[in-house]
């Protein structure tokens, strides 16, 4: 059990190495291929792409540091091989590249020594991966080597001739700094933390999206326009949004069944917004404290956005009683009270920042001041909050 434990986490991590590190490539490579584009799990683990064309396939080898060197017997480097002869024509001069990276180390005197940059080259290469193939015992790698041994020399020429080796590439926990150094001129001074979490999250949705085969490629050229909007948001007058829909979890949905701002939600018969108000409210609460944490805004900001919201929604407040006069009836203060509050929900004059318009978030702070009973929409509200705080601690 312990070893198949093992052997599924390294599965594990190699296949988060193999998305992190495209990121790094595609960076890394923007400068040499500025018009090209990389995709996963498409033509191989890691493939760089021009014109919509493979022109580099990259198979990945993830392995901790403790790991021994690569040699040329070894399991990575014949399942390797034989993943390139199953998609490729090996003896095709004008194939892409065939790129072995690994975090191993290529043993001193072997063909992935020759195969990397400033190795002896491809034609040692050849001499030592006959020899490997032809005195190997091992049963895992038997057929791929007989079929190795097995092509044309003029074929097992031009198929090594288009491989390359880059070993030694750091390991999963050493990616992160790596793509920070990169962005070094880029990072907001302060803020690289939060930065680095949306461009990992957009990154990650950009992986699922190609695994899923609902796009093939992410090119240096939208990899760059991302940069540039994700750093955009920590300009003065803007703010990052850190907290999507889909972090609202089933969780958080159960913690605020019984909150404030949803019985006042009732109270005016909006029982259809529910769940749309607990998504807003858990977005704005939560991001809030991100933004707080990662210093992005000011306790007085907020304070004087919540005011002017409170505000605004007093002038609200007052107009509705005024027209609802002494002798309302009870489906009257109802309706009053959901005018109010769809309102309030639509009412976008007041921003935290300038430049940041993201809806759910005046939404959510609404629901943040009735849920604290600073406003309300019933025009009983203040009434009923006593009632049903009175009730809860009768009951509680």
């Amino acid at each position: 059990m312990t070893s198949a434990v093992h052997e599924a986490s390294s599965s594990a991590l190699g296949y988060l190495f193999q998305s992190q590190w495209a990121l790094l490539q595609l960076l890394e490579g923007s400068e040499q291929r500025p018009d090209g584009a990389i995709s996963v799990e498409l033509h191989d683990d890691v493939a760089w792409e021009e014109s919509g064309k493979a022109v580099d396939l990259l198979q990945v080898k993830h392995h901790l540091k403790t790991a021994r060197t690569l040699g040329d017997k070894d399991d990575d480097v014949w399942r390797t091989i034989q993943s390139w002869m199953d998609t490729h024509l090996p003896g095709d001069v004008d194939g892409p590249w065939l790129t072995l990276v690994t975090t191993q180390q290529a043993r001193p005197g072997t063909a992935m020594a020759a195969l990397r940059s400033g190795g002896a080259g491809a034609v040692e290469a050849l001499r030592l991966l006959n020899a490997a193939a032809a005195a190997s015992t091992a049963k895992e790698s038997a057929k791929t080597r007989t079929a190795f041994l097995g092509l044309p020399m003029a074929e097992r020429a031009v198929f090594v001739g288009r491989m390359r080796v880059i070993d030694s590439v750091l390991v999963i926990d050493e990616v992160d700094q790596a793509v920070r150094q990169r962005l070094r001129t880029t990072l907001p001074q302060g803020h690289e933390d939060p930065f680095m979490r949306q461009l990992w999250a957009w990154w990650h949705e950009q992986t699922l999206a190609m695994l899923r085969k609902r796009m093939t490629s992410v090119s240096v050229d939208r990899l760059v326009a991302q940069i540039s909007r994700i750093r955009d948001d920590y300009t003065s007058d803007r703010l990052p949004t850190l907290v999507q829909r889909d972090d609202v979890t089933d969780d958080a949905r159960e913690e605020l069944s019984d909150a404030c701002f949803l019985h006042q939600l009732r109270w005016v018969g909006a029982g259809r917004q529910l769940d749309k108000a607990m998504v807003d409210y858990y977005r704005a609460y939560t991001q809030t404290v991100m933004w707080l944490e990662d210093d992005l805004v000011g306790i007085e900001e907020l304070e004087r956005f919540e005011g002017n919201l409170k505000d605004e929604w007093g002038r609200e407040f007052d107009w509705m009683l005024d027209e609802l006069g002494e002798g309302a009836t009870d489906q009257e203060r109802e309706r009053a009270g959901r005018t109010l509050l769809r309102w309030a929900l639509d009412q976008a004059k007041y921003r935290v920042r300038e430049r940041y318009d993201e809806p759910f978030f005046a939404r959510g702070k609404h629901h943040e001041l009735a849920d604290r009973g600073r406003i309300g929409w019933h025009p009983l509200f203040e009434d009923r909050l006593e009632n049903l705080n009175l009730s809860r601690t009768t009951h509680g």
